[in-house]
């Protein structure tokens, strides 16, 4: 079974990787950060690449339901851990040397400097397991879509694509990353939305109301659940009716079992998420934040505060970043997408001072929370996109003492205003950046801050080197995994 599974992943992995990632280059590269990631390949191509992920789909086919799932949210859990492991470290080094190919092609000099006999960019150590390997997410959003049996009010996770037609919702009991507690939330929706008679929204221009569940706990055993809700064209009179049958039914009714410690409601007027300025979350019930202890520290954490899924992993993770920026009492540490602010807290009793910027207010209000809470006196915090923040901050720069950045963007990766900050702002040294995707957008900005100068994309400060990587799982059982990456000049 472990062999299968391994096999089918490592299978699909290549099957579905970026072009960038398959290829080297052929021919002599274009200087375009963006060419050399192949955002340019010819619509046929990106065509055939379609038909192969179709393939792998329509594999499943044979497969349970649960299987097809377990496929989708958590492909390595068929293996033991340590092989996990070993298939995360492969998959990076096949990064890293394509970062290497690369880097060349754009003509990196310094790149001579890192380059390993391997042909990887720069010293990779062994992949840092994760301290918790079974149910260890303190964050988990659940849908609400037709299940296996056309149920539309099947709460779970989705096995299809919406472009496909195909989505089915599936109960996510069997997964392995899942709590227990998180799993109980989610029956009781469910069961709450088979007894309402308010339709679920599957497309919101063909009604319905009853969305997704996000349920966020702690290590203490606290429980946050947040109910999307498309009022349509109800009035707020039946809409106040349906928050009383919720609160009813998590406080005083069946879900009461649950023992949910706050109760949020969001009203949404479009399928996209929406923040809570945008639109606020209504607290039906409880306490309005649950709190974290994370190496030594608490932490205040809102509906939408963006925190590490994985506790017990994070601690790992900060410590890791806080021994790669070798950061000490002459140092003043930049926290870039700060969330919360738990790197920067984690790290400030090391430096002189912190810098926050975060572009979702509560989170920034939960960061200056934790530092007054935690009596943290040499932080501060801004909030605001960080292309608009950051610029304005480097600009006025005129401390003699060093700065070091972290790093910790979505997905999406860094704006290319904010790497043209740090990149033009010589008092930056040492960069330190956490990505889950390297393969991603982080590409991109990892040829950013690694190019050569170029007067025309105003990148004119001295280019970064990659010098250190080093892998922190925090989501056992998936494809994915930390990557710390210690850039400096």
């Amino acid at each position: 079974m472990a062999a299968f599974y391994g096999q089918r992943f490592l299978s699909r992995l290549q099957a579905c990787q970026p072009s960038c990632l398959r290829q080297a280059f052929l021919t002599s590269a274009p200087v375009d950060c963006k060419q050399v990631l192949g955002r340019n390949e010819p619509r046929k191509k990106r065509w055939k690449e379609k038909k192969l992920k179709d393939r792998w789909n329509s594999q499943d086919l044979n497969s349970s339901w649960e299987e097809r799932l377990s496929s989708v949210a958590t492909p390595l859990c068929g293996l033991p851990y340590e092989e996990q492991l070993k298939v995360k470290y492969e998959k990076l080094k096949s990064i890293l040397q394509n970062l290497a190919t690369h880097l060349k092609e754009l003509g990196a000099d310094r790149l001579k400097i890192t380059q390993m006999p391997d042909g990887i960019c720069c010293s990779l150590k062994p992949v840092i397991p994760s301290p918790i390997v079974n149910g260890y997410r303190n964050k988990s959003t659940f849908s609400v879509n037709h299940g296996p049996d056309r149920n539309p009010k099947t709460v779970g996770m989705y096995v299809g694509t919406g472009k496909g037609r195909n989505i089915v919702c599936v109960r996510t009991n069997h997964l392995l990353n899942m709590p227990q507690s998180h799993l109980q939330v989610a029956q009781y929706y469910e069961e709450f939305l088979r007894q309402s008679p308010l339709d679920p929204c599957l497309l919101f221009h063909m009604g319905g109301h009853w969305r997704e569940l996000i349920v966020r706990t702690n290590r203490k055993g606290d429980k946050m659940a947040i109910i999307t809700f498309h009022p349509q064209h109800l009035n707020p009179e039946d809409v106040s009716l349906q928050k009383g049958l919720v609160k009813d039914f998590f406080t005083r009714g069946p879900g009461a079992v649950c023992g949910l410690t706050s109760l949020y409601f969001q009203e949404r007027h479009s399928m996209t998420s929406c923040s809570h300025e945008q639109s606020p979350y209504q607290l039906l019930s409880g306490e309005p934040h649950i709190f974290e202890e994370l190496l030594g520290l608490k932490f205040r954490i809102s509906p939408d505060a963006f925190f590490q899924v994985n506790t017990a992993g994070a601690e790992v993770l900060y410590k890791t970043i806080g021994e790669m920026s070798r950061a000490d009492k002459d140092t003043v540490l930049l926290d870039i997408c700060c969330g919360t602010g738990a790197i920067g807290l984690s790290l400030a009793d090391q430096v002189s001072r912190v810098i926050g910027v975060e572009l979702v207010e509560q989170a920034i209000e939960d960061a200056k929370w934790n530092a007054a809470f935690n009596g943290i006196s040499n932080c501060e915090f801004h909030n605001g996109k960080a292309e608009a923040v950051l610029p304005q901050l480097l600009m006025s720069w005129s401390e003699t003492r060093p700065l070091t950045a972290v790093v910790n963007p979505s997905r999406a990766g860094l704006h290319y205003r904010v790497v043209r900050a740090i990149r033009n702002c010589e008092a930056i040294r040492r960069l330190v950046y956490v990505s889950c995707k390297p393969e991603g957008e982080a590409m991109r900005n990892f040829l950013e801050f690694c190019c050569p100068p170029d007067s025309g994309k105003k990148l004119r400060g001295e280019a970064f080197a990659p010098v250190l990587a080093v892998p922190v799982d925090l989501f056992p059982h998936t494809s994915h995994c930390e990557l710390v990456l210690l850039l400096a000049r």
